[in-house]
């Protein structure tokens, strides 16, 4: 291994001191707990171990090591992070009750080890593999799982975090199919978790792991640039380090100097995200220095300027704006006397500790720790994402509200009284002042950025000052906030002002919909019907009754358009087709006896006849359908609500001339047929936005035919897309999966 490489995944690993090979590893591991200096109850780790090792007796890993190698390795970084004695002990038995369930439970391990260790298992437990590509609701109960064991108690992500870390150490033992689908939810769920609690070094290591595994021919391609630069600088570090060194001690400044070359993952993500050359990446070298306050890291910051020439735009304080994640530090970037460009970070022992480990650098559960308090605010997100799985029965929701409020980045803005306040990046005027209190945004009538007046769906940009403007004669916020908010905090409480404050009004508004609905299909039903239709799909899906389902409908509990489908269903269930349709009395549609397959369809008669899909309604498996025997062309098959069907039938020249056809059975009908389809997706225009459908399409292996774009001037865009799609199911998931990307407002099903 190159001595750059080598270099890049020591200082990134969260074990820089391995036991010596000639030492036990559980002895090794003991051993360091007793020269920790912290307050460690080392015969319950010991019990512990003991306990584990004799579950997973005869247990082996593929890679041929007995199991029990396993969570003592994980036991071994959760000490590292200095977590306490039952996250330990939890660590060590965190397989044993899904691995080795007849020989013990939850019960036995509460009677032996109490009953924090005992909750962390159980919650440690729960928390099954994830499938990234795979975005149905089983996957994201998983992550709804993973959310409130977080909330529970959070040494729970901090275990699973180092659990993730060693399988991804041991990674190469599994198949290649493995690999990517473990690397992969590595890279976009646990990884982002990581960057969270603000626990950098278990992130940066996930992050060069999980390149290695899924492209290993960027890895390549970053590691070589790596070594070609590092060796043709190689004492660039060294010699940077003694001349500031010099200057330090020549102002008896007491310090640490580190010096670091930038991850593999950190410069593939500038390189290929940000479309950047390697040599326009100028912190590929960084100098951190550590010192004792906040008062000479800014010394230092002088010194540094001094001797070095800074460039401009590339200093961030960081001190007196931390990140949500505790992150504190100065940063700039500076030219050596060579022209080589170099980032300098600043900070306290204290800030240290913090940036590599995060939250679990002080956790109130550490030995020794003071009052977690301070960190209680901090994991507020928790909270957040906890109360939105409470107030919406929507999955896709919960997974826009984790993309939101876990895995984006932030911006910064200030109060006119100066108090920094974090926001999810994309957060609007609205969304502030929902952060600020709901009190705040349920009176909310304007906002100003530095003075000025803006609209209330601006986004505020980093360091800007943030007003809101109030109103005591303001008796709530409108519905079509909900259209404009970004952040699940403050669509939860929009909704519960709604819930709480209009449930009439609610009841009025849901019920509208479901009327709306009903009318496309030109049928006449009676008010019983029309009851017994909502009764009977609100108290399927959970609801006291109709009214109850109004009121969610209504205050936006629930989309529409997950209830749809199942009202639709119902209504042709209780009102039938062959009732009037435009006060026209309708035949019964001939039937010819045999009943041929042809292109999906079953058509009763007509053998030999040719079938193709209306371009008009351009229909889906799943879809309620009906055949139309063209002049010369074969038979035309129509969805049964489709315009031109209603017209046809009440034609008399054209009626005789539709015929009865149903989709084949799931069982009968091939995997691999796939049917054309139109997506209309209406959204605010960005110079990402094609990029962001057609990677998502991408990671659910849809085909794309055919895309169109029509800018408007307002703004906004509307992309038409064909694609290929199994059924009516699969383009449901298809338009959800779209529906949740940033800057999307609506989407449909358009027309061939």
């Amino acid at each position: 291994m190159s001595d750059a490489l080598q270099y890049c995944l020591d200082r990134n690993k969260i074990i820089t001191a391995e036991p010596r090979p000639w030492v036990n590893p559980y002895e090794g591991f003991i051993l360091m707990l007793e020269n920790s200096g912290l307050s460690y109850n080392i015969q319950k780790i010991k019990d512990a171990y003991a306990y584990a090792s004799a579950l997973h007796a005869g247990q082996f890993r593929q890679s041929g090591e007995p199991y029990i190698s396993h969570p003592l390795a994980v036991a071994q970084i959760v000490a590292e992070l200095h977590l306490d004695t039952d996250s330990i002990c939890a660590a060590l038995l965190h397989d044993t009750v899904e691995d080795c369930s007849d020989k013990t439970n939850l019960n036995e391990i509460q009677k032996r080890f109490g009953d924090t260790v005992a909750m962390l298992v159980d919650g440690l437990t729960k928390i099954v593999p994830l499938h990234i590509e795979d975005k149905e609701e089983a996957h994201i109960e998983n992550l709804r799982k993973m959310i409130l064991a977080m909330s529970r108690d959070i040494r729970v992500i901090f275990i699973k975090l180092c659990d993730r870390l060693h399988n991804m150490r041991t990674l190469s033992a599994k198949s290649e199919e493995k690999q990517r689908i473990i690397a992969l939810e590595t890279m976009q769920v646990y990884a982002p978790l990581a960057h969270r609690l603000g626990m950098q070094k278990v992130k940066q290591e996930l992050e060069n792991l999980g390149l290695f595994y899924l492209d290993p021919i960027g890895y390549d391609e970053v590691r070589n640039h790596i070594d070609a630069k590092y060796g043709h600088n190689k004492d660039f570090i060294e010699n940077i380090r003694k001349t500031v060194e010099e200057r330090l001690k020549s102002y008896n400044i007491h310090f640490e100097l580190e010096g670091r070359i930038k991850t593999v993952y950190s410069i593939y993500k500038k390189m290929y995200s940000q479309n950047k050359s390697f040599d326009e990446i100028y912190d590929f070298y960084a100098l951190r220095i550590l010192v004792d306050s906040e008062l000479d890291c800014y010394y230092t910051l002088g010194l540094i300027h001094e001797m070095f020439k800074s460039m401009p735009g590339r200093f961030k304080d960081y001190i007196s704006t931390p990140k949500p994640n505790l992150y504190r530090s100065l940063h700039t970037t500076v030219i050596g006397k060579d022209g080589i460009p170099f980032e300098v970070q600043i900070r306290t022992w204290e800030m240290h500790e913090i940036a590599e480990y995060g939250i679990a650098a002080h956790w109130k559960y550490k030995s020794g720790a003071k009052s977690g308090a301070d960190y209680d605010n901090k994991l507020e997100w928790i909270a957040r994402l906890v109360e939105t799985e409470d107030a919406t029965r929507d999955p896709d929701e919960f997974m826009a509200a984790i993309k939101t409020d876990v895995f984006h980045d932030e911006t910064y803005v200030f109060t006119p009284k100066g108090d920094v306040i974090s926001l999810p990046y994309g957060s609007t005027m609205i969304d502030f002042a929902y952060a600020i209190h709901s009190a705040v945004g349920n009176r909310m009538v304007g906002a100003k950025i530095n003075g000025m007046i803006v609209p209330i769906d601006r986004v505020p940009k980093n360091g800007e000052i943030v007003e809101i403007i109030t109103s005591s004669t303001v008796k709530g916020p409108s519905r079509d906030w909900l259209n404009i908010v970004k952040t699940s905090e403050a669509r939860t409480k929009i909704r519960a002002w709604f819930k709480k404050e209009k449930k009439t009004e609610n009841i009025s508004v849901g019920r509208s919909m479901v009327e709306t609905e009903f009318k496309a299909y030109n049928r006449t039903y009676s008010d019983a019907q029309f009851i017994s239709i909502c009764e009977t799909v609100a108290t399927k899906n959970g609801f006291s009754n109709a009214d109850d389902m109004f009121n969610t409908l209504g205050y936006g509990g629930v989309p529409f358009s997950k209830l749809s489908a199942k009202l639709r269903d119902e209504f042709d269930r209780v009102v039938k087709p062959a009732e009037p349709v435009d006060s026209v009395e309708l035949r019964p549609i001939r039937s010819f006896g045999k009943v041929k397959k042809d292109g999906g369809v079953s058509v009763e008669g007509q053998t030999g006849c040719s079938v193709k899909y209306a371009r008009c309604c351009n229909p889906l498996p799943g879809d309620r359908i009906i055949g139309f025997v063209t002049q010369g062309y074969g038979l035309s098959i129509h969805k049964t609500d489709c315009p031109n069907v209603v017209r046809g039938l009440c034609d008399e020249t054209k009626k005789d001339r539709f015929v009865s056809v149903s989709w084949e059975s799931a069982e009968a009908a091939k995997n691999t047929d796939v049917y054309e389809s139109v997506i209309n997706i209406f959204a605010e225009n960005s110079i990402s936005i094609i990029a962001d459908i057609t990677q998502t399409l991408l990671d659910m292996r849809v085909s794309v035919l055919q895309i169109n774009s029509q800018p408007k001037p307002d703004g906004t865009v509307t992309v038409s897309v064909k694609i290929a799609c199994k059924n009516t199911d699969h383009f449901n998931s298809i338009v959800s999966r779209i529906r949740s990307l940033k800057n999307v407002t609506n989407v449909t099903r358009g027309y061939l």
